[in-house]
């Protein structure tokens, strides 16, 4: 059974402790955004995956309960930066399966400034999850007093650059084309608009990377409603209906460890067989591809992924986006939004978030950031940890 997408909503993502809000009432914006796009109510919804990552167990039910107390299957997700798009796969799975017809996805977070932890429980990285991937980083490059996760992906950088000889200027391309494209999103933390030496001469967080090469914590959520074919023929929806054409999730293999590399422990190999599989079940390639929203946490993410997903061979990324073959007039157009890096980075909302883009994007309503023509979209959200999910959708 097919699995589309019939509404979407979201808040605009904002500076953590900038606005007087709770988890839920950013919840009860962005859900009922999205059932009103579908012009639905929440009656009409089976079941409900939320996900979150900072808030305790049922915050998911507490969030929910503020669009309607039916009673119906709340389940709490949980998958680092993937939390959104895991949340997705599930309500794709549900439609898919035949075990409901309508099914509400939605991600929240409401974080605190300054860096994240790195996922350590208090402070001792032998006992966090990502403690295998970490002692990769520090077996290789050593461990120095910079935010965990900027180190981890500023070494992935280091390597890309040792490598292939990529540049700083072509790590802040990334950065300044993505703030390019957030200064028409009403929705993102920054609207700002920098250019490739405001972007170097930035502070550094981790050498190569500078604070306007990182995203940024933030709030906010985002929702999706996903439905099958039936219920979509048995009501008249409001909005048009995107396809999910496939969608998968890799976690980390040998492949990740194995060389002693930071650009594979990010997750590149995650990616790439993730990517594999969606073009595999689909019949569709990267070349079928219009609009990219993909995981850009840090600068050099970007990179490692169009190179995962086959938008370039290993090594070519900083020249594809210096070639401006990643935005507006190139070949593709990757994070109209913004990204993570200026749309922001509220972990259980980011994924759901790149697929109300894409969504926006292949209806044709997305005002000044439209891709002209685009028909098919591409979503990559990564978890360290890990887990990456690739979702393909099309226009109906």
């Amino acid at each position: 059974m097919k699995a589309y997408v019939a509404g979407v909503g979201m808040t605009r993502f904002e500076k953590p402790e900038s606005r007087e809000w709770q988890y839920w009432d950013m919840v009860r914006e962005a859900g009922s955004a999205a059932l009103a796009d579908a012009g639905i109510s929440y009656g009409d919804v089976e079941q409900v995956p939320i996900g979150y990552c900072f808030q305790p167990s049922t915050a998911g039910q507490r969030a929910a309960y503020e669009l309607g107390l039916t009673g119906i299957p709340v389940y709490n997700v949980n998958n680092n930066c993937a939390t959104g798009s895991t949340a997705l796969m599930l309500a794709r799975q549900l439609v898919e399966g035949g075990a409901a017809d309508c099914v509400l996805a939605v991600g929240f977070e409401k974080m605190k400034r300054g860096a994240l932890g790195g996922g350590t429980d208090g402070g001792d990285f032998a006992t966090s999850p990502v403690a295998r991937h970490y002692g990769i980083m520090a077996a290789r490059h050593g461990f120095e007093m910079t935010p965990p996760t900027a180190q981890i992906f500023g070494d992935a950088a280091r390597e890309h650059m040792e490598k292939y000889g990529t540049t700083e200027a072509q790590l802040a391309a990334v950065a300044a084309k993505n703030h390019r494209h957030s200064a028409h999103n009403p929705y993102a933390q920054f609207q700002d608009v920098y250019g490739v030496d405001d972007i170097l001469a930035a502070r550094v967080v981790h050498h190569p990377l500078t604070k306007l090469q990182c995203s940024p914590t933030s709030d906010g959520a985002a929702a999706a409603v996903v439905v099958s074919e039936r219920f979509a023929r048995s009501r008249e929806l409001a909005g048009p209906l995107v396809e999910i054409v496939a969608q998968a999730m890799t976690t980390d293999t040998e492949d990740s460890f194995a060389s002693g590399s930071c650009v594979d422990v990010v997750g590149q190999p995650m990616s790439r067989a993730a990517a594999r599989q969606v073009y595999e079940r689909s019949g569709l390639g990267i070349e079928d591809v219009d609009v990219v929203e993909l995981h850009d946490c840090f600068s050099i993410n970007e990179l490692l992924t169009y190179e995962a997903l086959g938008m370039c061979e290993p090594g070519e990324s900083g020249k594809l986006v210096e070639s401006g073959g990643t935005t507006y007039g190139g070949r593709w157009v990757v994070n109209p939004s913004g990204g993570l890096i200026s749309k922001g980075h509220p972990l259980g909302a980011t994924g759901i978030a790149q697929v109300t883009e894409l969504v926006w994007q292949l209806r044709g309503t997305a005002g000044e950031r439209q891709v002209p023509g685009a028909e098919v979209g591409l979503a990559h959200n990564i978890g360290l940890g890990g887990a990456a999910v690739v979702t393909l959708l099309r226009a109906t």
